[in-house]
């Protein structure tokens, strides 16, 4: 068995740009074993030193580890530099690329990608983050109004996280329903659903998939149980076929990808 590599996500502030980019290139290599590890707020040359002695010893024992960094500060990103691993300034070379093509020096100030001189768009995915909680799981369907799109399904197919993946990364005001019994004995949609049939998405799951996510949370029940997902499922779907509602599998599908599908959707209506 192939022993894990270790990756050191490395930023002076959240990480979350670095460790989306690092694991974005490392998902082209699905054979390696990885282990991450997060080292936000490496902003000082101690801090730096400190992860530079951590990777010395994974070195000693044998790995030579991955750094991924967005550090800018150069006597910090030194520091990482004499580290004992194979290290990828994510954005040293573009940064680079940027001042000769523009002719002036970056500013290289600590978390300068997650500041908020956006306000503007730092405000309105806020607002569409309060909006998506408000509206979550069928709750304030009076707002639906004011919804941009409304996620449809039987519980556990992933409405809530896409939800708000849309609100926090893309502003999208998002609400969702929950398919229950008494919507399947209906022949149209579901009261709250009515008059927003252009704002509906449908999210259908394999019931052996969404029967092993709702074992996990209720084992033994028959909420759980593969036939009442088959069932659901099934009636689900007659749901959507009826009411000519875009659907979108969530069987295997990450919620960035089921955000991406719904979002070209959107664009092309």
């Amino acid at each position: 068995m192939t022993p894990s590599r270790t990756v050191l996500i490395v930023s002076d502030h959240t990480g979350l740009t670095a460790e989306t980019t690092a694991r974005a290139l490392l998902a082209h290599f699905p054979g390696q074993p990885l282990r991450y590890l997060q080292r936000p707020f490496v902003a000082t040359v101690e801090a730096a030193r400190g992860v530079a002695r951590e990777v010395s010893a994974l070195a000693g024992r044998g790995e030579r580890p991955l750094i991924f960094t967005t550090v800018t500060d150069a006597a910090v990103l030194r520091e990482l530099e004499g580290a004992p691993a194979h290290l990828f300034d994510l954005l040293g070379p573009g940064l680079t690329a940027l001042e000769a093509e523009f002719g002036m020096p970056a500013a290289r100030s600590v978390g300068r990608y997650h500041d908020m001189h956006d306000q503007t768009g730092y405000l309105a995915r806020m607002d569409a983050l309060d909006f998506a909680l408000a509206t979550d799981d069928g709750v304030g369907d009076k707002q639906y109004g004011l919804s941009d799109v409304i996620l449809v399904g039987v519980s556990r197919a992933g409405k809530t996280p896409t939800s708000l993946f849309l609100a926090l990364q893309h502003g999208v005001r998002a609400s969702n329903y929950p398919l229950a019994e008494d919507d399947f004995e209906r022949e149209s949609l579901p009261i709250p659903l009515e008059g927003h049939r252009t704002k509906l998405h449908g999210l259908t799951i394999d019931p052996r998939r969404l029967h092993a996510i709702r074992t996990q949370r209720r084992a033994g029940s028959r909420y759980a149980s593969l036939e009442q997902c088959e069932h659901e499922v099934r009636r689900a779907e007659r749901l959507f076929q009826r009411a000519g509602i875009p659907v979108r599998d969530t069987t295997s599908a990450s919620v960035e990808e089921i955000a991406a599908g719904i979002l070209a959707q959107i664009r092309r209506g």
